[in-house]
């Protein structure tokens, strides 16, 4: 099972979103530590900026960018829409 650890813009931006973002966001995170490549998430890698970094889609438009820190521990660094992280 995946140990999760949260950058601070990521608490940042976690704080700013809804209630109803927020707990879909531990939905997913449940599903991502039991099975990261679970369908789903649409779990992918990213290029440009955020190259070396992966992606979890959370609702239709929000995603949690994360990266892999060693086997079994993930930190995530931002969450924010698809727009705002890639536009």
């Amino acid at each position: 099972m995946l140990k999760t650890t949260y950058h601070k813009d990521f608490v940042k931006a976690f704080k700013k979103l809804t209630r109803i973002q927020q707990n879909k966001f531990y939905g997913r995170l449940k599903i991502f530590v039991e099975d990261e490549y679970n369908p789903v998430l649409n779990n992918h890698g990213l290029k440009g900026n955020y190259r070396g970094f992966r992606s979890i889609n959370i609702t239709g438009d929000l995603r949690a960018v994360y990266k892999k820190e060693a086997r079994e521990t993930v930190i995530f660094v931002v969450i924010d829409s698809h727009s705002n992280l890639y536009g």
